[in-house]
């Protein structure tokens, strides 16, 4: 994971933050607020993607998968805690970030799909036959666009060099 120093866009200061942000003091939502329109935006996409049909322990998984993939210390410590709120242990966060630690087939599954497109940008084709006999559509292609969307973030985080909050 690169720890991240010096932001090169600063987050808001508190005077400047919406009732969200004052709520959810974190530097992701203040230094995104920065760009209004795209922030607003991406709360939405990111809220449903959060807030959607896929078990909540799934969803850590490949957003913390995603995160040591992508190397975001930032993903990594928020969605540590997440991760432990939906069910996962600690010793289950850490193994994560192993490629040969011994998971559940249904765990194995979600961490295949953010490897898969971590590595190839694309599901295998047995990876996809995998998730057609655990979940409908809607929970197929939320899985994808969750596993973009937080290797997206990863990208941005870095990128624009937001801290973790201490």
């Amino acid at each position: 994971m690169l720890t991240l120093m010096n932001p090169r866009v600063p987050p808001l200061p508190p005077d400047e933050w919406d009732d969200f942000i004052k709520a959810n003091p974190y530097n992701v939502f203040a230094t995104l607020a920065r760009h209004p329109v795209l922030y607003r935006e991406w709360r939405r996409f990111g809220g449903a993607l959060l807030n959607g049909t896929l078990p909540a322990r799934d969803r850590e998984l490949a957003i913390l998968r995603t995160a040591h993939h992508c190397g975001s210390a930032y993903e990594w410590a928020h969605h540590t805690r997440l991760g432990l709120a939906a069910g996962l242990t600690e010793q289950e966060i850490e193994s994560v970030r192993q490629a040969d630690a011994l998971w559940s087939v249904e765990d194995r599954l979600v961490l295949q799909v953010a490897d898969d497109l971590h590595y190839a940008g694309d599901l295998t084709d047995a990876t996809w036959a995998a998730l057609c006999d655990r979940y409908d559509e809607v929970g197929r292609m939320e899985l994808v666009m969750l596993v973009a969307h937080y290797a997206m973030l990863a990208l941005v985080l870095r990128t624009l060099r937001v801290q973790i909050e201490e």
